[in-house]
């Protein structure tokens, strides 16, 4: 198993995210989707995990993004694609380029673990046909699952066709939904493990919430 980096998120996986696997996680824009990623691949830089971030937006204000959730990886830093500043200029156009380079990096740390963040899945289902992003998913997870690496990717709800965002949970090993839920005059964000390879479903919800110490998680209880 591989540590989420969230020590209150971990028992609800089973002890983390399992090895070798794909792990999406789903909610609206601003429930904090993000921050599992930033916590993710800190928690991997600090282990000495070859860590690589993809994202539609520059290296700047990722950083300054991950500040908010106490996250500072000035020091640590991983393998950048981005739309500025990274070591790989991201492409939303590039499909092909962006699968063969995250192969090559794959096959050039071959020897360690490798944690790899996308942060761009809902901007390419945007700009492309789903079916072609289905196969590109298909083809890397694929890759993938030949070395000692995780991967977790975010999607936006809600932007999306329900068939398309089905299909995008069903490629996935794991899937961690994030929702806003109106009770009464309270608006209460929840998380659920919707799905998780090697765990027995939990159809439960938790309360959650984000701190600059990580994430504080609850039993939902109505």
């Amino acid at each position: 198993m591989v540590s989420s980096g969230v020590a209150a998120l971990d028992p609800l996986l089973g002890d983390g995210y399992p090895d070798k696997s794909t792990i999406l996680v789903v909610g609206p824009p601003g429930i904090g989707k993000e921050a599992l990623g930033y916590w993710f691949t800190h928690s991997g830089l600090i282990q000495g995990d070859f860590c690589v971030y993809v994202t539609r937006l520059s290296v700047k204000e990722v950083l300054q993004d991950e500040k908010g959730f106490g996250v500072d990886s000035q020091k640590k830093v991983p393998f950048w694609f981005a739309s500025e500043g990274g070591q790989i200029k991201y492409d939303v156009n590039d499909l092909a380029g962006l699968s063969h380079n995250i192969k090559e990096i794959l096959n050039q740390n071959a020897g360690r673990r490798v944690r790899i963040v996308i942060d761009a899945i809902s901007s390419l289902l945007m700009l492309n046909q789903p079916e072609t992003i289905y196969r590109l998913l298909t083809q890397l997870f694929a890759d993938v699952k030949q070395y000692d690496a995780v991967l977790l990717a975010t999607l936006e709800e809600g932007m999306h066709q329900p068939q398309v965002l089905a299909a995008m949970q069903q490629l996935f090993d794991g899937v961690v939904e994030m929702r806003l839920y109106e009770e009464g005059l309270r608006v209460l964000p929840l998380l659920r493990v919707r799905k998780m390879r090697g765990v027995p479903p939990q159809p439960g919800y938790f309360n959650f919430s984000l701190t600059r110490d990580g994430m504080e998680v609850s039993a939902y209880v109505k």
